[in-house]
């Protein structure tokens, strides 16, 4: 893939740019083959699963800099000024095309960028996401809510701009460091969440909710989750670290107990909601669902009983030591690891020495980087 702006020099994010992609996979999947070696000595490898090579985030964070009538929306230069990323080519059309009106708002609204040398100003991130059906969420990073008033004032130019924006918000990150969002969110639309309709399921995504940024690559990550779970055919099952509960919606099945576990009190309303959905639907496989909030470690070393399977799917600092070591403990017969980060999965899987690690695939969500996800499936030995 071309970008101008790599070729100009303007941006360094991709930094496997210039790799063939089919390289690209190639070099990932053997760097993460060798980190697991010494703890899953027979690991079978799948195909890894490919992306696009452009247009495959549906996700954006734009850093905002620059001056209210002449705002840039993309990344920081080294010089902490601002470099324009309106035409990326990671993005879709659908949400591309909703830069230059967001940057137009900017301008209407009168949101101050801030300045990360100076330490002022308002705005310091645009966050949009676009669903499979192209609608949009736009959430505006502020340090304060000095604006709110002047947002929801122009609101309206704005939607007629973007008849598929959906969902909007603001975020109040008063602070300053180098993080993307605060705690405190100000929903400004009727509709509370994005649908994101993935392999025939309806997640809904509220804003502060985490979903893959690459939907079309985590749709085949579910559906490689679900056939191991069919092949193990468990009566029970947890999903630790459920998010919006794509794994334990896709593994649910009539007459399975599962129970998807997230602390996101959001992200679990969103993951009863879809799962409600679905029983008056008729899904059957629903009946057997169910979600709690709840701190994924503390929760599962309370239980008395332990499933037959397991799903997890942690942050990038993995399981850690005391979930490895109930998982370890449980009995559970399958465990399908789904990581983000190779290193923490080969500590993690050094803590579980009951298990085999029998198959693994590497999912390709961030292409031009070296970021990747790889799902790997247990056995109890």
């Amino acid at each position: 893939m071309r970008c101008e702006y790599h070729a100009a020099g303007l941006c360094f994010s991709c930094t496997r740019i210039d790799t063939p992609y089919e390289n690209q996979v190639a070099d990932k999947q053997a760097a993460i083959a060798g980190l697991l070696a010494p703890v899953a000595p027979e690991l079978a490898w799948l195909p890894a699963r490919a992306s696009e090579e452009s247009g495959f985030r549906t996700k954006a964070k734009m850093v905002v800099a620059g001056t209210v009538d002449a705002p840039t929306v993309g990344i920081l230069a080294a010089d902490g000024s601002g470099q324009d990323l309106r035409d990326c080519p990671l993005y879709p059309a659908a949400l591309g095309d909703a830069f230059a009106p967001l940057a137009d708002f900017i301008t209407r609204a009168r949101l101050e960028p801030y300045s990360v040398p100076l330490r002022r100003g308002e705005l310091k991130h645009v966050l949009v996401t676009v669903a499979p059906n192209g609608d949009l969420m736009v959430r505006w990073v502020l340090r304060s809510t000095e604006a709110l008033a002047r947002i929801r004032k122009h609101l309206p130019w704005l939607r007629e701009q973007l008849p598929r924006l959906a969902v909007a918000s603001v975020n109040v990150l008063p602070e300053h460091k180098a993080v993307t969002e605060g705690e405190r969110e100000i929903l400004l639309t009727e509709r509370e969440t994005l649908t994101m309709t993935v392999n025939g399921i309806d997640l809904h995504l509220r804003p502060q909710s985490f979903f893959q940024t690459n939907t079309d690559v985590a749709g085949a990550l579910y559906r490689q989750a679900t056939d191991w779970i069919a092949a193990a055919a468990p009566d029970s099952l947890w999903d630790l670290y459920c998010g919006v509960g794509g794994f334990a919606l896709h593994g649910a099945a009539p007459g399975r107990a599962v129970v998807g576990v997230e602390v996101s009190e959001q992200a679990i309303t969103s993951a009863r909601r879809t799962r409600d959905e679905r029983l008056s639907a008729g899904d059957a496989a629903m009946a057997g669902v169910e979600f709690v909030a709840d701190d994924a470690v503390g929760w599962a070393s309370r239980q008395a009983d332990a499933p037959e399977a397991i799903v997890v799917n942690p942050p990038r600092r993995g399981l850690g030591e005391e979930l490895s070591r109930t998982v370890e403990e449980s009995g559970a017969a399958t465990v399908v690891y789904s990581s983000c980060h190779a290193t923490t999965l080969a500590r993690d899987l050094a803590w579980m020495p009951s298990y085999a690690a029998r198959e693994a695939r590497l999912f390709d969500m961030f292409p031009h980087t070296g970021h990747s996800e790889v799902a790997v499936v247990l056995d109890r030995q």
